[in-house]
């Protein structure tokens, strides 16, 4: 772990049982665990998962602004975007053993990605993504892309 540096921007991702989130994020989607504090009552004080160059903190719903979409009748405001190198579908597949619900089966996108999404057993929406051509935005317009290119918005 001493070579691993905290990125610049991170996201937590709140559960009602963090630590299975913790065992599961693990066997289906590959994260890794780099940091789990655990309280004297033994609840979970503070964790966080790595995969590739990403981080998430997992925790628990410690309050009414901080719930779990399991909590809230599957409702989210955020989804998680991962970016994988290589193995997608087997990626997929793997998820979909460990118990994920694919909403989006892999499909190739005018972008020059394939990707797909799951959600979790608490309800979170997970996108994952691989680049399978690096295209300009004038290729992924000619690919049917709909898109205004701006330089800065």
């Amino acid at each position: 772990m001493a070579d691993f540096k905290r990125p610049s921007f991170a996201s937590g991702v709140i559960y009602q049982d963090p630590k299975a989130a913790l065992d599961w994020l693990e066997k289906a989607f590959g994260f890794e665990p780099v940091m789990v504090v655990i309280n004297e009552d033994g609840t979970l004080g503070h964790s966080e998962m790595r995969f590739g160059d990403g981080l998430i903190y997992v925790g628990r719903e410690w309050d009414e602004n901080h719930k779990s979409p399991a909590s809230l009748g599957g409702k989210t405001t955020q989804s998680l975007s991962v970016h994988l190198p290589s193995g997608l579908d087997e990626h997929c597949e793997r998820a979909r053993k460990a118990g994920a619900v694919i909403v989006r089966e892999p499909v190739d996108q005018f972008y020059g990605d394939r990707s797909y999404m799951a959600v979790d057993p608490e309800g979170h929406i997970w996108s994952f993504s691989q680049t399978l051509k690096d295209m300009s935005f004038d290729e992924m317009k000619a690919a049917g892309g709909r898109m205004e290119i701006r330089e800065r918005l």
